[in-house]
């Protein structure tokens, strides 16, 4: 009898625990996760990724989209410089810094030409905030430039394409100055993207390697 009367105490009490167990609220490291909760998580990891990816194709300077890597092509009337200080396929460091990445690189000179350089002021074609002191475009990205070249305060329409909204749009001259610049390859030092043929460096934002 008293056996049997703790065979059933022993019962009731496994019983007890099972159902407050049952009744228990999850623990929320065990609580499954619902639909909505997933995909918020899944967008916050996605999110840092693409965030990454457009921070990459930025341009730091001014925030808009900036073609790194160029064609290649220049203007037929562009003149080719006779005694550059940088020769064509060698070698000098950048010290500026036009995009994420470049200062200090170390740049391979693809092209050195003689002409009046220019910092713009402009609205992007298309709409977008206003870039200020846009470095560089040359005399001869000019829709009908002269022959005399611009002074700063002068109004222009760019004919080039190095940033997005550019081709088409009306500027203002910052500054102008007659030198030589440069087309070149580097390796951007954050990234290492491989950027080629780079429309414009001045002659007096490279150094020698040292």
């Amino acid at each position: 009898m008293i056996k049997d009367k703790m065979m059933m105490g022993a019962m009731s009490i496994v019983a007890a625990l099972a159902l407050g167990a049952c009744n228990a609220d999850p623990s929320p490291a065990d609580a499954p996760m619902d639909m909505d909760e997933q995909m918020d998580e899944n967008m916050g990891e996605n999110s840092d990724e693409m965030n990454d990816q457009m921070d990459e194709n930025m341009d730091d300077e001014d925030g808009h989209m900036m073609n790194h890597s160029g064609s290649g092509e220049v203007p037929d009337d562009l003149e080719e410089a006779q005694d550059p200080k940088y020769a064509v396929g060698t070698q000098a460091i950048i010290t500026t810094d036009h995009m994420s990445g470049m200062k200090d690189a170390e740049a391979t000179i693809v092209g050195a030409y003689d002409t009046t350089v220019y910092a713009v002021s402009y609205t992007p074609e298309g709409g977008g905030d206003p870039v200020e002191d846009h470095k560089w475009v040359i005399h001869e990205e000019l829709d009908d430039a002269p022959e005399e070249p611009y002074a700063a305060g002068d109004e222009v329409v760019l004919d080039a394409d190095h940033m997005e909204g550019m081709d088409g749009a009306s500027a203002t001259i910052d500054s102008a100055e007659e030198t030589t610049v440069y087309m070149i390859d580097f390796t951007t030092t954050d990234t290492e993207e491989e950027v080629t043929n780079h429309k414009w460096v001045t002659e007096d934002e490279l150094a020698p390697v040292e």
